[in-house]
């Protein structure tokens, strides 16, 4: 049993008082540290993620990381998955407790998406992140990319830009109740609507914000945490897939079949048999607002996803919110950070410690963590259960 015994995060924002991401995931380390009841003496695994070297002008940060944190003798990698580095490094670390390598391990996440680079250096930057030859190299942007899949998810299941603007309506609502979000804002699908056009038929307020943070987590074992941890959450299944990378070469751009592969290979490690109807919450990678619909499409929330989205039943009152956090659209996307940042707030949810008005009435007892890199091209899934006493 791995526990998540300890959680920290920075604010997502964009960061204009001259601090870096040493200061920023120093703060999540230690606030995780204290959370978990340890002392950084007690960590003997660090791993780190940090989608781009560009961003912070750091090659292999987690030596320097473990460094500042005061981890000498610690063992320490980076993991990096473009979009789904924060999961993944999730991933490496329950693996390091499960194979017994390690018993207490710090995952961290950060990048400086936001204040390090100008906007145009950034999204440029992310084309490198699909095909650098096909895509990067002649400008195609992420957004282009991620609208091509959008028209083909529309076209086949019938989804709207209706659909798509009351997702970006209801993130950023649930923003507004995140002390830590980037992007908390009380707008109406109208106001989605009268946002400029990025790539149709996504326009600015369909789009997550550039965003700087850090966010870390501690796990390790029931016998090598202290007894007031016991009850923690605990990562009950993992799962990971690939599809192919350029949208072209699948037989359909608009589903993302690698996400659904790597939730069954995660449902099936945690013994998730029915997921419609056993999970009561989740965190799904939302860069823009079309993907959030994608996700739930092939993540087995619902066999009728589409009606469901229109009847709110993954709002935060429905049957099974989705992103109470606001998700990258309304808390903020920091890439490396970002879903690390989704299994604090799936734990804090069952630990009924959440955000005051994001707080569920009944703390759920099986989430679920999605997040992926490329257009749903590296996935990962990771299912939380809710500890006992």
């Amino acid at each position: 049993m791995v526990l998540v015994a300890g959680t920290g995060m920075t604010a997502f924002n964009r960061r204009k008082d001259g601090s870096g991401f040493r200061d920023w995931a120093a703060q999540a380390f230690h606030s995780a540290l204290a959370s978990a009841d340890v002392d950084r003496g007690d960590i003997d695994a660090l791993v780190v993620a940090s989608e781009s070297d560009f961003f912070s002008l750091q090659l292999n940060p987690s030596s320097v990381l473990a460094d500042d944190f005061g981890l000498a003798g610690a063992a320490c990698q980076r993991v990096e998955g473009g979009g789904a580095s924060g999961q993944l490094a999730v991933h490496a670390g329950a693996s390091l407790v499960l194979s017994g390598v390690a018993h207490r391990v710090a995952v961290v996440g950060f990048e400086p998406s936001a204040s390090f680079l100008e906007p145009a250096s950034v999204i440029s930057l992310y084309g490198y992140s699909f095909d650098a030859w096909t895509d990067g190299m002649i400008d195609v942007s992420a957004t282009a990319l991620y609208a091509l899949s959008a028209r083909a998810f529309m076209e086949r299941t019938g989804a709207t830009v209706s659909d798509f603007a009351a997702v970006a309506v209801q993130n950023r609502e649930n923003a507004r109740g995140n002390p830590d979000a980037h992007l908390p804002l009380d707008i109406a699908e109208e106001d989605v609507f009268a946002s400029p056009i990025v790539s149709e038929p996504y326009r600015r307020l369909d789009c997550s914000p550039l965003s700087d943070g850090a966010a870390a987590i501690i796990l390790g074992t029931r016998d090598a945490v202290p007894a007031s941890r016991h009850s923690a959450p605990w990562i009950a299944g993992i799962g990971a897939a690939n599809d192919r990378v350029r949208l072209g070469d699948r037989s359909d751009p608009g589903y993302f079949g690698a996400k659904k592969s790597a939730a069954k290979r995660a449902y099936a490690m945690a013994g998730v048999s029915r997921p419609q109807s056993q999970i009561e919450i989740a965190e799904v990678y939302d860069p823009y607002s079309g993907a959030q619909l994608q996700a739930i499409e092939v993540l087995g929330f619902s066999e009728g996803f589409l009606a469901e989205h229109r009847r709110r039943e993954f709002g935060p009152a429905g049957r099974l919110p989705v992103n109470t956090s606001g998700g990258l659209l309304g808390q903020g996307a920091p890439v490396g950070a970002t879903g690390i940042a989704q299994v604090i707030a799936c734990a804090r949810q069952m630990e009924g410690c959440y955000h005051d008005s994001l707080q569920l009435a009944t703390p759920p007892r099986i989430a679920v963590a999605d997040t992926h890199g490329g257009v749903g091209t590296t996935c990962a899934v990771t299912v939380l259960k809710a500890g006992a006493a």
